[in-house]
């Protein structure tokens, strides 16, 4: 007899990865940390329980746009006020703060509810190759 296995929240094993994004296009590389931070890779994937892993993510200020994205794809935001539409194009976001590049994609590939707010925390993104998480002794995942 098979039995399917359920997690929960105390039954679940989560460990730490580092990936580095040096010349990664931002899409291809968005999809696989937001399916290692829902926990898809993973045998034991439950949709409804953050058995994730956390993922630091290096070096996002290497990032790579395909074609002529740099130019062409535009931010949007609103700042809550009449009138008050505010837009980036992706090089002038990368000026700014290279890291919202790989946070905003990565978000918008997580579940738009309660867990997927939960989830949007188990990942950190960083402009360089330093980050604090030594003492979590993460493993090294080539994507």
């Amino acid at each position: 007899m098979k039995t399917t296995i359920s997690l929960n929240e105390n039954t679940v094993d989560k460990k730490w990865v580092v990936v580095d994004a040096t010349d990664k296009v931002l899409g291809r590389i968005a999809t696989k940390v937001a399916a290692i931070v829902r926990g898809k890779t993973k045998p034991t994937f439950t949709p409804h329980v953050d058995c994730g892993d956390n993922v630091i993510i290096i070096n996002a200020s290497k990032i790579r746009l395909t074609g002529k994205k740099w130019d062409d794809k535009i931010y949007y935001h609103h700042t809550g006020y009449p009138g008050g539409i505010k837009s980036l194009t992706a090089k002038e976001m990368r000026d700014r703060k290279p890291s919202s590049l790989l946070t905003k994609a990565i978000n918008g590939m997580l579940p738009k509810n309660r867990l997927g707010r939960v989830l949007a925390g188990n990942f950190r993104v960083y402009e360089d190759e330093k980050h604090p998480h030594a003492g979590q002794n993460p493993e090294v995942v080539s994507i």
